[in-house]
């Protein structure tokens, strides 16, 4: 029961607050009930809940009951199924007829056409633009949205957003141009983890922000709190205490990873924990790190896929091919890779035809071949779609028991490849291709440094590749052969 004797004097948070944890919508009454509001605290609530609707930070969602904008809540009445009117036409303007769980008819509403649903995405001055899912009639581009509209989205989000105000120009009849708009709801966050720098705040936690990280990416203009308690070390013990402060002293301005732990909303802002200490800025490969986190690349690999990738065979054995395939292993066939490349996804092999036309074979890792639909190893895989490259370090698409070994096209042991096999003539046009599943033994590892060399005419390396020489100057005769450089753009940009 509500306390009679309760000081008449709501606040914004404190009715954000209870109908943050409401179960379903209320009403000026019942609010004013749980809050234990008489005479004077009822009129303010009543302005609190008129500026509220206003911003659009709650939303009237049944006859005079109130719930969090975007907020799932369950009717007070009764249960309501949404159908669309048979009437409604194909069109998506029509009505909507709502029925009640018996199946009688309560209410017809008509679908708001000025409501968009799409990703926001945000500038580092504050503004932001809504993408919409489809194309909005009478709309040209996106929604732009000020720094005012924005409401509690993040970069990134999957919204639902209002159309304020439509384009200035009329064509043929309808007013187009550039709409503006206000965010009501988020529908979907983008983000469950955050990368930046952290700071102490030694104010206590609560009356000020407490401590705090800033995202790198300056799109996302919230600070993420972070609660004492739930900063950590490298090694995840947890901070030394200091009276009531928490404080490890190489936190400060460290690189961290963060878990939001509670999304901007109802008053409050963002709020997480550190899961992970990357480093310093400008430390050797954090920028790396930074950005594999920014964009949220899939870095580590669950456990299961690991041991799924471990189970795998390391040897190609014949006979054991899930399809025919073209017998390439004759041929003098090389991959050709930077000096620190450790996985080899692609070899190639160039030959002049009886007719003057040059062949080109390209083979292409065929790692589908090792892993089994539906399996963790597939669905992981599907997931990542592509290995990703950095300067110092590659993020791959597979576990590396499977990406530097039997999906790696290395020297002298059999491999399975999926094949190009290009006709070009003289002119280095393509005059016929085909493709086909195979199997190939590259004899050589080569790099393009030491194939330039050979190319250059230089004694050792012509020495030490004698068998290939011939093979890669055919790379180059006529000029308007493709290239080495040509090749390798042609294997890159692969589908």
């Amino acid at each position: 029961m509500p306390d009679p004797h309760s000081k008449d004097q709501p606040t914004e948070q404190a009715v954000m607050a209870h109908l943050g944890a409401a179960t379903r919508a209320e009403s000026l009454r019942e609010m004013a009930h749980a809050l234990g509001l008489r005479h004077a605290g009822r009129r303010a609530l009543k302005k609190i809940i008129g500026r509220l609707l206003r911003r659009h930070e709650i939303e009237e969602v049944q006859n005079g009951r109130y719930a969090l904008a975007g907020k799932k809540v369950e009717e007070s009445l009764s249960r309501r199924v949404e159908v669309k009117h048979p009437e409604a036409g194909a069109s998506g303007h029509g009505l909507r007829q709502t029925k009640r769980a018996g199946g009688t008819p309560a209410v017809q509403q008509r679908r708001d056409p000025n409501v968009i649903t799409g990703r926001v995405v945000t500038h580092r001055d504050g503004y932001g633009f809504v993408l919409p899912d489809e194309p909005v009639p009478g709309m040209e581009g996106d929604l732009f949205i000020g720094r005012d509209a924005l409401g509690d989205a993040m970069h990134g989000d999957r919204v639902q957003a209002r159309i304020e105000r439509r384009g200035i120009r009329m064509d043929r009849g309808q007013r187009v141009g550039r709409a503006e708009g206000r965010i009501i709801r988020v529908v979907k966050r983008a983000h469950e983890t955050v990368v930046g720098e952290f700071h102490y705040d030694l104010r206590p936690y609560g009356r000020e922000r407490g401590n705090y990280v800033i995202p790198f990416d300056t799109r996302i203009k919230q600070e993420i709190v972070i609660p004492p308690g739930e900063e950590r070390v490298a090694s995840g013990k947890p901070a030394e205490t200091e009276g009531a402060v928490q404080r490890i002293a190489e936190l400060e301005g460290a690189v961290v990873n963060v878990e939001i732990t509670r999304f901007p909303g109802g008053g409050l802002g963002a709020a997480g924990r550190v899961i992970e200490i990357l480093g310093r800025t400008g430390d050797i490969g954090v920028d790396t790190e930074i950005i594999i986190r920014k964009h949220h690349l899939p870095h580590e690999f669950p456990e299961e896929v690991v041991e799924e990738a471990g189970q795998a065979p390391q040897e190609v054995a014949s006979g054991e091919w899930s399809v025919a395939r073209e017998d390439f292993r004759k041929l003098p066939i090389v991959t050709i890779d930077g000096e620190t490349a450790k996985d080899f996804d692609d070899a190639v092999h160039v030959e002049k035809l009886a007719n003057g036309h040059y062949e080109l074979q390209v083979h292409i890792a065929d790692v589908a071949d090792r892993k089994s639909t539906r399996s963790a190893l597939d669905r992981e895989a599907r997931v990542r779609g592509t290995s990703v490259y950095f300067p110092n370090r590659a993020v791959p698409m597979l576990p590396e028991a499977l990406s530097n070994g039997i999906c790696s096209l290395n020297p002298k042991v059999d491999r399975l490849v999926m094949s190009a096999v290009m006709e070009m003539d003289a002119h280095g046009k393509m005059v016929g291709a085909r493709f086909t599943p195979g199997v190939i033994r590259s004899v050589e590892r080569m790099t393009y440094t030491n194939v330039n060399k050979v190319l250059e005419g230089d004694a050792e390396m012509c020495k030490r590749y004698a068998a290939l020489v011939e093979r890669f100057q055919l790379m180059k005769e006529p000029p308007q052969i493709p290239s080495r450089r040509v090749l390798d753009r042609f294997v890159a940009t692969r589908a």
